[in-house]
């Protein structure tokens, strides 16, 4: 049963009586009464006043009374100018608890076959360094959002796609020939993508060192300053081995794919394991250098069409003047590819693969302008979902001391901070004197599963489009907007239940029909009868956050229930039952919930 809709379809009756109106869905849109006046839901009566010739209080007089006449979920009712305050029933709200507890899945809803498919592009990682913070936050939004689309029906794919070629990649694999001395994750006791991600940062400085003495050589020959330091980046031996690695990778030269695709693979066992940690996966992993030629040719074949242009140095551009946009490169004078050429051949791929109904890229706001012009170029290329494309934008995650600077070495490493965070919650458990009467196996588990809860909550409930400064003192607390306070209530509530679990009538939650709820009870209801709408609008906004603050609220109020109200010590058997069963749904829609932000919930803490 759903109260909304009972009370909108009685709504729609009563104007059609009442003023021979047929009224649309938008009209009868029902909200939640506001704090400071009495009810449970509020309808606008503004829509209606014009057929009913009568003041708007007069309209919501007539309408109120049309409902309590003949719609048994509403008791009474308020009209405070123009709008009606509904109160529901206590009736209504056992029925209601009685539909959710007997739906598993309440508030979602399932794929059905022929159900839009939504692929999902999130981490896109390159091989040269480990994954670092910025990455948790790409993670932890494309997993939830996946998550969140599949509970509003879709089908959905997870992809991923790896940056495996480029200089970048060369500037690693020329470090560890020229510094490596044959140096493994084995012979180091590191992960492979840590390794490389060493030899990353070691190019760097080695590179940095050549530049500034190159500089001070050619501003003694007399160059100012910034164009010595221009013509000795250029010049640097180093840069220039590089170039000439990527040549030769271009040119399958057997000696550098080899070492390419030993190094690599030490990477992905690497990212496997932080995936692993991170609890995240993909259905399907692209890699461009697989995707790059694909992208060429479908570049020369829009070019044949007459959707592109090459210049007289043989270079291929996209006029997009009449977009609003400028002239974009897609191939150099060389031939060679840049990154559009290379989303261009992905999505080439993809479509292949996959009938896609929509395409969402979660990548951060630094390419927003990437995949405005990405979306205009698919479209022209006959991608039936380019124009629609969606990118999920998000915001660059800050720390206190500045922001992150891969090539120097000054990260935040993912796998360092996923092991920081359940160290500090085995830590905070311990203080706190959670862990008593536990195994040391059993407080290793829960201090992951807190942890983890912690940095996936402080990140996720973020507005998805702003920057955000990450601090992981204030991610573990037990009370306030945290994942640890939505898990222990969790926690407590399972804990509860197993204290009652000799009632025998718990698993069917057959409470009385003639209960009579307080405030407290009533809002815990309509709390949890709101989910269906938060899942709802967290699809429609691709919005993680609003699924994590949703969360909280229910905890919220949950709490400020438990702090009123005895479950277990209620004399009343049928009250308490009651709430035994409104308080199993609560943590049955919490573990839900936050089960869509990828975030695991103990049954004991």
């Amino acid at each position: 049963m759903n109260i909304e809709a009972l009370i909108s379809h009685a709504a729609g009756e009563a104007v059609k009586a009442l003023y021979g109106m047929e009224a649309t869905e938008k009209m009868l849109q029902l909200q939640k009464t506001r704090s400071e006046f009495e009810g449970n839901l509020t309808l606008v009566v503004f829509p209606f006043v014009k057929a009913a010739r009568k003041s708007p209080e007069q309209t919501a007089q007539e309408i109120g009374g049309y409902l309590a006449e003949h719609c048994p979920a509403v008791e009474k009712f308020n009209v405070v100018k123009g709008f009606l305050n509904l109160c529901i029933g206590d009736g209504a709200w056992l029925e209601l608890l009685k539909a959710i507890d007997q739906d598993a899945h309440f508030g979602t809803k399932q794929a059905s076959e022929g159900a839009p498919l939504v692929m999902i592009e999130y981490s896109s990682p390159n091989t040269n360094k480990p994954l670092h913070l910025g990455h948790v936050r790409n993670n932890l939004l494309g997993w939830s959002l996946a998550q969140i689309m599949e509970a509003n029906g879709n089908r959905v794919v997870k992809t991923n796609i790896v940056n495996d070629r480029g200089i970048h990649i060369c500037k690693s694999m020329l470090a560890w020939l020229k510094y490596g001395n044959g140096e493994t994750p084995e012979t180091s006791g590191k992960k492979g993508d840590h390794l490389i991600g060493d030899y990353y940062v070691a190019f760097d400085k080695h590179y940095r060192e050549e530049v500034k003495a190159l500089s001070a050589q050619f501003m003694a020959d007399g160059l100012p300053a910034d164009k010595a330091e221009e013509k000795a980046k250029q010049e640097a031996p180093l840069i220039k081995e590089a170039h000439e690695m990527l040549v030769k990778w271009e040119q399958n030269d057997p000696e550098v794919r080899a070492l390419w695709e030993k190094m690599n693979s030490w990477v992905y066992a690497g990212f496997d394991e932080t995936y692993k940690k991170m609890g995240v996966s993909f259905d399907k992993i692209y890699y461009e250098s697989q995707t790059y030629l694909k992208g060429k040719a479908k570049v020369e074949e829009g070019l044949a069409k007459g959707l592109f242009e090459r210049h007289e140095d043989g270079s291929v551009w996209a006029d997009l003047t009449n977009e609003g946009l400028d002239q974009k490169l897609l191939l150099r004078s060389d031939g060679t590819s840049v990154y559009m050429t290379q989303d261009i051949g992905t999505a080439e791929m993809r479509f292949q693969d996959y009938p896609i109904d929509k395409m969402i890229y979660v990548v951060g706001n630094e390419q927003n302008y990437h995949f405005q012009v990405l979306s205009i170029l698919l479209d022209r290329l006959g991608f039936k979902w380019g124009k629609e494309l969606v990118h999920f934008s998000y915001g660059m995650v800050e720390l206190p001391n500045g922001k992150m600077k891969s090539r120097e070495g000054t990260v935040v490493d993912a796998d360092d901070l996923m092991a920081l965070m359940v160290e500090d919650a085995y830590k905070t458990s311990m203080e706190l004197g959670k862990f008593d009467d536990m195994t040391e196996e059993e407080r290793r588990e829960i201090a992951r599963i807190v942890g983890m809860g912690a940095l996936k909550y402080f990140i996720l409930k973020v507005d998805a489009r702003k920057n955000m400064l990450f601090n992981p003192e204030e991610s573990i607390d037990f009370n306030g907007n945290t994942g640890p306070f939505i898990q222990y209530t969790y926690a407590r509530i399972r804990s509860i239940l197993r204290k009652a679990s000799s009632s025998p009538f718990l698993e069917e939650g057959t409470f009385g029909t003639g209960l009579s709820l307080n405030e407290k009870e009533v809002e815990l209801v309509q709390k949890m009868n709101e989910f269906g709408a938060a899942v709802e609008q967290a699809g429609k906004d691709y919005s993680p956050s609003g699924i994590a603050n949703y969360c909280y609220e229910l905890t919220k109020v949950f709490n400020q229930f438990y702090h009123d109200y005895s479950i277990l010590n209620e004399s009343d058997e049928q009250k308490k039952l009651f709430r035994l069963v409104l308080a199993k749904n609560v943590a049955k829609i919490i573990k839900n919930g936050m089960g869509l932000l990828g975030i695991e919930v103990p049954e004991r803490m």
